[in-house]
């Protein structure tokens, strides 16, 4: 991936539309993303280049994020298999488009990634995070998905969207690649969580970001989710 050039034109994510008028499917964040995108390509083509789709998972599909709708209390993390989110790298900064987050839509990285991620030194190495990295421009054209991830037994176990399965004259179905987290296959680049933070904001999570992480490490209930069913 090229090194990341921040955006200098429009305020900070401003032509992006509110939370309420983006496309949502409980449990697709892969295909909200993409929907995204799309209303980026659409309606400003010049911004697209300054937009990126992250996938967060691991090897083990554990990974869990705090802050997130899905949980009955947002203190306690969900571990999801995958999540994905939208990121739009500016002149003021980076800022987090997630539609299943309760923090502000959309909301800066430094201070998303301190609340949703907070840091890998009190998890075990299970669940720590990675991050595929993809430019929008890519996942627009390569991203497919026939939503057979989504079967259990031969139904749903989340109400499809109602538009057609995303493809490409390439592909039906790929998603696995951009889950994986590993570098030698799919697209963009697969980082670790001070990788990514570093990349995006310039700097690392701050030592007050570690340190309140630490100060929780005394006990956590995790919630295990497959997209929003419980797993345990």
């Amino acid at each position: 991936m090229k090194n990341i050039k921040l955006a200098s034109a429009t305020p900070l994510g401003s032509f992006l539309p509110s939370k309420e008028a983006c496309v949502y499917s409980k449990c697709y964040c892969e295909e909200n993303v993409w929907k995204l995108c799309e209303y980026v390509n659409l309606h400003h083509p010049e911004e697209l280049h300054h937009c990126y789709v992250v996938f967060i998972s691991n090897a083990a599909k554990t990974v869990p994020l705090w802050m997130q709708q899905a949980a009955l209390d947002s203190t306690v993390p969900v571990v999801w298999d995958y999540h994905v989110i939208f990121m739009y790298a500016g002149s003021g900064g980076c800022l987090v488009y997630d539609l299943d987050t309760v923090l502000p839509f959309p909301f800066t990285l430094k201070k998303y990634a301190a609340q949703t991620f907070r840091c890998d030194l009190i998890l075990l190495p299970q669940y720590h995070r990675q991050f595929r990295v993809i430019e929008a421009k890519i996942y627009l054209e390569k991203f497919a998905s026939d939503r057979s991830h989504m079967l259990a037994e031969g139904q749903f176990i989340a109400k499809p969207p109602d538009y057609a399965c995303i493809r490409t004259t390439e592909s039906c179905n790929n998603i696995e690649e951009f889950i994986s987290i590993d570098a030698a296959v799919g697209y963009g680049e697969v980082l670790n969580l001070p990788q990514f933070t570093k990349r995006f904001s310039n700097r690392f999570i701050s030592l007050f970001a570690v340190a309140n992480c630490l100060s929780k490490f005394d006990e956590f209930q995790f919630v295990f989710f497959k997209c929003s069913f419980f797993l345990v």
